[in-house]
C-alpha cells in the first residue's frame, strides 16, 4: 500500500534519479567530445552504452545513499560522493609488507574493489579499480585498468624504502581501508604535502563506489532485493 511517505520518499528519489542522470549526461558528454577515437564505429559504441551506465550509476548512487551503508554523503547536483578531505595523504598502514600481505592473506576475489595511489612529481590521486585476476602461485594479482602488481615481501629492506611514498612507481596498490577508500570515492587529490581540489571520479570509478562493502573491505557489496547496496 502506498503511504503519503512512501510517495514522498519515491518523489525524492525519483527528483534525484533526474538530476543525477542530467550531470552524469553532460559530464560523459565533455569527455567523449574531447576523446580521440581511432574511427567514428568506437564513438557510437560509445554513445550507444552510455544511457545504459549512465542510468545504472544514477540508480546505484541513489540506492546506497539511501539504505544508509556508505559513510559518503552525495551530491546530486555534481553527480559525485563528497567527503572530509585529510590534509595529507592517508598513508598510514601502507608499507609495502602490510599492503602485500593484506591481498596474499585476505582469500580476495575476483570483482573486489581496490584503491590505487596514482602518482606524478608535483600530484598524488587515489582511484578505485577492481580485481579481475589473482594468480597467487606467482604472489600477484592484476587489476582491471591498472594491470598486474607483484605481491612478493621485501623483507631485506629498510623501514625508510618500504614506506609508500619512497615509491618511484606511477601506480601503487594499496589496502583498503576507510580513509582512503572515502578519499577515492570523493577524488581527493593532493600536490605535493597539501591537499589541492578534487577531481570528479569516472564513470566507471562512480559504479565501483556502489559496490563496496564498508563493513568489510575483504568483501563486495550485497544484493538485496535486486538492488545494490
Amino acid at each position: 500500500m502506498m503511504t503519503q511517505a512512501n510517495l514522498w520518499q519515491t518523489q525524492i528519489d525519483s527528483s534525484s534519479f533526474a538530476e543525477l542522470c542530467a550531470a552524469l549526461y553532460q559530464r560523459e558528454i565533455n569527455v567523449l567530445a574531447q576523446g580521440d577515437f581511432p574511427h567514428c564505429q568506437a564513438l557510437q559504441a560509445r554513445l550507444k552504452s552510455l544511457p545504459h551506465y549512465v542510468s545504472r550509476t544514477a540508480h546505484a548512487m541513489v540506492q546506497v545513499n539511501n539504505q544508509q551503508h556508505s559513510p559518503l554523503l552525495l551530491d546530486v547536483q555534481n553527480a559525485n560522493w563528497s567527503a572530509k578531505q585529510n590534509s595529507t595523504l592517508p598513508l598510514s598502514g601502507q608499507a609495502i609488507d602490510d599492503v602485500n600481505r593484506w591481498y596474499l592473506t585476505s582469500n580476495i576475489r575476483v570483482g573486489l574493489v581496490v584503491p590505487i595511489i596514482n602518482r606524478t612529481s608535483k600530484q598524488a590521486t587515489i582511484v578505485l579499480d577492481c580485481v579481475d585476476r589473482i594468480d597467487l602461485a606467482k604472489g600477484r594479482v592484476r587489476t582491471n585498468v591498472a594491470g598486474w602488481f607483484e605481491l612478493t615481501h621485501s623483507t631485506l629492506e629498510d623501514e625508510t624504502s618500504k614506506k609508500l611514498k619512497s615509491f618511484s612507481n606511477d601506480q601503487q596498490l594499496l589496502k583498503p581501508n576507510k580513509k582512503v577508500m572515502m578519499a577515492a570515492c570523493a577524488g581527493h587529490t593532493w600536490q605535493g604535502s597539501h591537499k589541492s581540489a578534487p577531481l570528479l571520479p569516472s564513470l566507471r570509478e562512480l559504479l565501483l563506489s556502489c559496490n563496496i562493502n564498508w563493513k568489510n573491505f575483504k568483501k563486495t557489496a550485497v544484493v538485496t532485493n535486486g538492488l545494490t547496496i
